[in-house]
């Protein structure tokens, strides 16, 4: 998995799997934004799933599903308080990585 620091805080990365909440809780993050809508792709885990996992590693999650620009535009304000209400480093999670970059960026600007 490649995970790009955005900034001291904010990272993104790809589709993270339930099973590595606690690698990732070790390696320092202290929180996790899904910016995937369930369903979106076959076999993926559900937001219930990474949720689930995330917690019992610790760590806080919130879920602030993307599926177009206009919903990056109608999210960033979302995305922004996310990132000033929850301890960090925070990871923020995509199919790819691209979305939460996007949003990031929205919510900065």
């Amino acid at each position: 998995m490649q995970i790009t620091q955005l900034d001291e805080k904010v990272s993104v990365c790809g589709q993270i799997a339930p099973e590595i909440m606690r690698a990732l809780a070790e390696h320092g993050f202290r929180s996790i934004i899904c910016n995937r809508p369930d369903g979106e792709e076959p076999g993926q885990p559900t937001w219930a799933e990474v949720e689930a996992a995330a917690r019992n590693a610790g760590l806080e999650a919130r879920n602030i599903p993307i599926s177009s620009m206009e919903d990056i535009a109608a999210r960033k304000g979302d995305f922004a308080q996310a990132i000033d209400e929850m301890p960090g480093p925070v990871l923020a999670y995509c199919r790819t990585g691209n979305r939460s970059g996007r949003l990031y960026e929205a919510a900065k600007a």
